[in-house]
């Protein structure tokens, strides 16, 4: 995984700021350039951050994904591991519909 800094925690934030936004509303947001955005998106989702959401299939509208979040989270540890991908992956916890797993498993309430 090979983000742009910081466009790509950027863009991150503003959805998880926003919630699901287009390209235009997202270059707004972040001060970079509508191409840039468009260009990044794409990559973002290939790596699970964020994910196209409908209606419609060329809508162009994102929102950050629980792996995208916890990328957010982890910011900062971004140059200093040597696998970043990993690092995220081993910290987001297992989500059933935004509920960790393990917190199901023992009957605990969650807060969003």
């Amino acid at each position: 995984m090979k983000l742009r800094q910081p466009t790509d925690f950027l863009i991150l934030e503003a959805l998880k700021e926003t919630g699901r936004n287009v390209a235009p509303n997202l270059a707004s947001h972040t001060g970079k350039s509508r191409k840039n955005i468009n260009t990044r998106l794409p990559v973002l989702e290939d790596y699970g951050l964020v994910r196209k959401v409908g209606p419609a299939d060329r809508s162009g509208l994102y929102e950050v994904t629980p792996l995208g979040k916890t990328a957010l989270i982890h910011q900062d540890e971004y140059d200093e591991v040597d696998d970043f991908e990993e690092r995220i992956q081993e910290a987001s916890p297992a989500t059933d519909g935004g509920t960790p797993v393990t917190a199901m498993a023992r009957g605990e309430e969650t807060e969003e």
